[in-house]
């Protein structure tokens, strides 16, 4: 039995929660996989995982050999980059996943260059809107946006994400700039459509209203009361034009159909290059991040995993990236 690939099967197999995962990973079938780690439990006379026909759990004993052989495999894989020509090189299958719009333009152009620099890699890039389950489908990394809902997933905040209103000079010529959010009530709004996924509208921080001082304290009960000067308020504005595809209302947005709420990642080279102005700046509310997430703690993944994260921290992390 080759211990470090039988070692590998099995915590790509943990990790991922199915055979057929670990099979894809690692491109092979999954009998392959199940006869792998079936070699391994006989070597170690203990069982280490409860298989069925869909799903892994690991047993007592295989959840304590799990974090023994994620730390074992990224000290390999360490010494092995550093003694490999060149300085610090990847190998194996790096597979990631983003949103479709944003990893479009910002994840897809550093997968070439990432490639350049680590040629033993391959690489697959999905992009796609929906929630990735990481583990189950057996990707190494997602690109997310976004507030993020608790998760045992590890996440690691790659760069700060606003939204803002914005339109084209040439509409406010035409139309006036709104000074107030209440004041979008006067203009034309390119909104998501009802079936999109912007549920909440569009989110502004207003100075806090004398009755939402009040409410606090009422909540701080016999305490100290809280006293914040500002508060996020979620409008709905409306207009003539809605679209479920938010690409399209960028469209219209720079074509100067009206005042569009879109994030920094979508809009800043435009407003850089001076096609879209940013108005009710002073309302912006606080950023939410863009992320990576890693199905287990980052010090345990493989080398190609550590090097895309630090590629997409550095890239992510320079102001001048996002004007580009």
């Amino acid at each position: 039995m080759d211990k470090l690939k039988a070692f590998e099967t099995f915590a790509s197999a943990a990790t991922r929660g199915s055979l057929s995962a670990a099979a894809r990973a690692e491109g092979v079938a999954p009998a392959v996989i199940g006869r792998r780690l079936d070699a391994l439990e006989e070597h170690l006379g203990v069982k280490l995982l409860v298989r069925t026909t869909r799903r892994i759990a690991l047993t007592h004993e295989g959840a304590a050999f799990l974090d023994d052989c994620q730390r074992i495999l990224a000290e390999v894989a360490g010494a092995e980059a550093s003694v490999s020509a060149g300085g610090v090189q990847a190998s194996g299958h790096l597979r990631v996943t983003a949103p479709a719009g944003f990893g479009r333009r910002h994840v897809a152009p550093l997968v070439p260059g990432f490639h350049a620099a680590h040629p033993r890699l391959r690489i697959s890039l999905n992009l796609s809107d929906r929630v990735v389950d990481l583990a189950g489908e057996g990707y190494d990394c997602a690109v997310r946006v976004g507030d993020l809902p608790d998760s045992s997933l590890v996440s690691i905040r790659l760069a700060d994400n606003r939204r803002l209103a914005v339109a084209a000079p040439a509409y406010l010529a035409r139309r006036g700039t709104p000074r107030h959010p209440r004041e979008l009530l006067q203009h034309d709004c390119l909104v998501l459509s009802s079936d999109a996924s912007q549920t909440r509208g569009w989110a502004f921080r207003v100075p806090r209203t004398a009755q939402g001082r009040a409410y606090e304290r009422t909540l701080a009960g016999a305490g100290t009361p809280i006293e914040r000067s500002e508060e996020v308020i979620h409008l709905r504005p409306g207009g003539p034009l809605d679209c479920s595809d938010g690409q399209v209302l960028h469209d219209w947005c720079l074509a100067g159909h009206g005042i569009a709420w879109r994030s920094t990642w979508e809009v800043e080279s435009e407003i850089a290059a001076g096609l879209l102005v940013p108005v009710l700046e002073d309302f912006a509310a606080p950023p939410n991040g863009i992320y990576a997430i890693l199905p287990h703690a980052s010090r345990h993944a493989p080398l190609r995993v550590r090097l895309w994260v630090d590629h997409l921290r550095e890239r992510f992390g320079d102001p001048a990236f996002w004007r580009g």
